[in-house]
């Protein structure tokens, strides 16, 4: 069974995958290993430069601020990249499941919804937090301004469109609670495995 875990930019999604693999789930986080190949994989690499210029790397790495800026505010960059990325992800997830031996496994990725994705996941649960919260803890995390913040947040869809479409729902304000709420989930998931 694999189960999709999204949310909004600073709802705490790493932190509720923390809990899950405290119960035992294996993990996979799409936006890491994207990253990882993108550095790895030579038929990316290539691609990359093909669309973006040899300023695409720096020094054989991956120019990341370099694409953001890229592809920030163009639309159809950003899709002719991810047309170039996600196969290669979702053909290393695939590797990567067949290898895992927990009753389920949780698959984060931050676009789910944006990228018409859903079908792919048994079940969905999205991490949700107060904005100014998710503002100031990315603010924290990535030293950067409120409005750079805010612009991301505002292209990604509202938390309210994906609860519609989510199974599940974590509000994560308070960790406590947010552990508990990921618990009982992990127990539903359980029983709908017998079942």
């Amino acid at each position: 069974m694999v189960v999709g875990l999204t949310g909004g930019i600073g709802s705490g999604k790493s932190t509720i995958l923390e809990c899950f693999k405290s119960f035992g789930v294996a993990v996979y986080i799409a936006d890491d290993e994207a990253k990882a190949l993108m550095n790895r994989s030579k038929v990316i690499k290539r691609k990359l430069i093909q669309l973006f210029g040899d300023d695409a790397y720096e020094d054989g790495e991956l120019n990341r601020p370099y694409l953001a800026s890229k592809i920030f505010n163009n639309k159809s960059l950003l899709s002719k990249m991810n047309a170039i990325v996600h196969p290669k992800v979702a053909a290393h997830f695939k590797h990567w499941l067949k290898k895992q031996k927990s009753a389920y496994v949780i698959k984060e990725v931050a676009i789910i919804f944006e990228n018409n994705l859903q079908d792919q996941y048994d079940y969905i649960i999205t991490v949700v937090a107060d904005e100014d919260l998710r503002i100031e803890r990315v603010m924290h995390r990535d030293h950067t301004s409120i409005e750079k913040v805010k612009a991301i947040i505002k292209n990604q869809w509202s938390d309210a469109e994906k609860i519609k479409q989510s199974d599940f729902v974590i509000t994560n304000n308070d960790l406590q609670e947010a552990k508990k709420q990921a618990y009982k989930i992990h127990n539903v998931l359980l029983k709908k495995l017998k079942q």
